[in-house]
């Protein structure tokens, strides 16, 4: 899949901190805290994405287990950066444009003018750019949570790039 541009993912239930950050990176990624296993194997089917499991039972489903539902096993005990630098070098993708932390809809920038109601004072006497998700409509700014969120995700890029 190395460096495909409709990388899209499904998790399974125990990896909703890694369909996070898979979103921060920048992929379009599903995650349902109480989703079945049937449910999640017709959910990547059918939207084409590539399942992201740490549950090896998932793994020996025929139509998974055959390679018609792409999957990749997580390893138990990585922490959620370990995680996403786990798949990330895997599939060989590229950090991209972050999407919504909470749903994986793309981020559009805004006037600062346009969301002046929805941002604390503070926030908006110190930041510039806003960025609405066009799924769910949060509302995003580059304060100090992206900056964190920037920094994790270039640590996580440093950890894997070059390593065969």
């Amino acid at each position: 899949m190395g460096n495909d541009a409709a990388a899209q993912f499904a998790c399974d239930a125990m990896l909703g901190g890694l369909a996070r950050w898979l979103r921060a990176a920048g992929f379009d990624t599903s995650w349902q805290p109480d989703i079945d296993d049937w449910d999640l194997i017709r959910l990547a089917r059918q939207e084409g994405r590539t399942l992201l499991t740490s549950d090896t039972g998932i793994l020996k489903v025929g139509i998974v287990r055959d390679g018609e539902v792409p999957a990749l096993l997580i390893p138990h005990g990585l922490g959620k950066g370990q995680q996403l630098a786990f798949v990330l070098e895997k599939l060989r993708l590229p950090l991209r444009e972050p999407r919504c932390m909470a749903c994986g809809g793309r981020l559009i920038e805004v006037a600062k003018e346009a969301v002046r109601d929805r941002v604390p004072p503070r926030s908006l006497a110190s930041c510039d750019r806003f960025y609405e998700c066009d799924r769910c409509g949060k509302l995003f700014w580059t304060g100090s949570h992206w900056q964190r969120i920037a920094n994790v995700l270039r640590d996580v890029r440093s950890g894997w790039r070059g390593r065969s």
